[in-house]
């Protein structure tokens, strides 16, 4: 197996060498297929910056990886994604984005009208998913930086307005989506199965403070209101809760024990783990409608592939599965639970991905999951010296977004990490992307296509 990744790096290397590869002996270069341009749909991970406007690019960012070039650092720190670097190679101008914008708080610098740029054929953005507008980010989610998240479905409508309604034939087509239903429909699972957590708590704790007055249910009352109160109050704590819900126990006629540490510490600890178990309850009984929400959407990707991109003209379609994101930072800092969750999420939507496009000769489907998995089991042949943490420090004020679509070189992590695999918690570092195109570009070759 480490021979033969370190042959297929030597044959990608060579492949990629007028795209950013470090081969001094890039030898035979010949592109079988002359394309007239290449189009890329999908999310963050093809974005080459639709949202390099207003305080994000006053940040000196825009794409979601370390951006700018720092190769004076490091000759893997490029800036640059994956899908710039296989347009390289194809001898094409590097990639624009079609529209750029944000839709945030005004104040933070996040409003900028939206732009269409003509002749630029990156519609891929940050937070888009395959038919649904509202992505993470998006300002219905709550996000102060109102990403656009304009949907694949939207992107192909777009490309063929602004081209006469048809692909000429010759263009390279790029399909890269679907994390991002993932990580939106796992963030509401999250934040319902932590709401029915805490309510479980206060339910729970209410009622054992209230066990000891002399009437309970008067008690209980009363107890269950200081805590919805003080729930209410701005800054409100799981410890402030507590302590106005003990609080109010205490005066109730028979029940000053409970003022006691001793007394209502226990409660609460109960009531913490009853709201724990309602919390995972909840995540459970909810999980498989995860699973099939993600086979809804890889049936839907694959429906657009089919009916508005290959129909329309296209020739040359190469789509990327889903990314292993149940071994990346953002699923490693959740429970066994949600990552086995996510592995299911992942495998339904990615198997739906391919059965329903196997028999389209004019579709190359490319398995990013089976390497960016094999990556972080094995990382060496690859050249990865770290595959569990992200490169960019994220904290504020460093990184006011905590996200890569501001990390550069002034607020990366001390030390070497060029050859690190993750950026922030989700997306790749420019050495990371240069695998991921070297991937890409090995199944162009073996398709007849580069």
């Amino acid at each position: 197996m480490r021979h033969t990744k370190f042959a297929l790096a030597a044959m990608t290397l060579a492949v990629l060498a007028g795209c950013g590869g470090t081969d001094p002996k890039p030898g035979d270069q010949t592109i079988k297929n002359k394309y007239s341009a290449q189009v890329s749909f999908g999310d963050s991970l093809s974005d080459v910056g639709s949202y390099a406007v207003g305080t994000v690019a006053l940040l000196k960012g825009g794409k979601f990886t370390i951006n700018g070039d720092n190769t004076a650092v490091a000759s893997t720190l490029t800036g640059k994604n994956w899908t710039e670097l296989v347009a390289a190679q194809f001898g094409l101008a590097a990639p624009c984005a079609a529209v750029t914008g944000l839709d945030g708080d005004a104040s933070k610098g996040f409003s900028v009208p939206q732009a269409p740029h003509a002749g630029c054929y990156g519609y891929a953005q940050g937070g888009a998913r395959v038919t649904n507008p509202v992505g993470p980010g998006n300002k219905l989610t709550g996000s102060p930086l109102g990403a656009l998240t304009i949907p694949v479905v939207t992107q192909v409508a777009n490309h063929l307005k602004a081209v006469g309604g048809k692909f000429k034939g010759d263009e390279m087509v790029f399909v890269m989506a679907g994390a991002n239903d993932a990580i939106l429909a796992l963030s509401v699972l999250s934040d319902t199965a932590t709401k029915t957590g805490n309510q479980a708590y206060v339910t729970s704790l209410v009622g054992q403070l209230a066990a000891g007055a002399t009437t309970p249910q008067a008690a209980a009352g009363a107890i269950g209101l200081a805590a919805q109160t003080e729930a209410a109050k701005p800054g409100s704590t799981p410890e402030s809760i507590t302590a106005a819900a003990v609080g109010a126990a205490a005066i109730q006629p028979g029940n000053s024990a409970v003022a006691s540490q001793a007394v209502w510490g226990p409660m609460a600890v109960k009531a913490k783990a009853d709201g724990a178990a309602a919390g995972a309850a909840y995540a459970a009984a909810h999980g498989p409608e995860l699973v099939v929400a993600m086979t809804t959407a890889a049936t839907e990707l694959v429906a657009l592939i089919k009916t508005q991109i290959i129909a329309n003209g296209a020739n040359y379609v190469t789509v990327n599965n889903i990314p292993d994101l149940g071994t990346t930072p953002f699923a490693l800092a959740t429970s066994s639970s949600t990552q086995a969750l996510i592995n299911t999420m992942i495998g339904a939507f990615n198997s739906t991905l391919s059965t329903g496009l196997a028999s389209e000769p004019k579709v190359l489907l490319v398995d990013v999951f089976s390497v960016s998995h094999d990556q972080t089991v094995n990382p060496g042949p690859y050249g990865l010296t770290n595959v569990t943490e992200n490169a960019c420090d994220l904290t504020s004020p460093k990184n006011p977004l905590g996200s890569s679509v501001v990390c550069n070189a002034g607020n990366v992590k001390a030390g070497d990490i060029s050859h690190w695999a993750f950026a922030d918690t989700l997306h790749p570092t420019p050495f990371n992307n240069l695998l991921l195109a070297r991937y890409v570009a090995e199944k162009l070759v073996v398709k007849g296509w580069l």
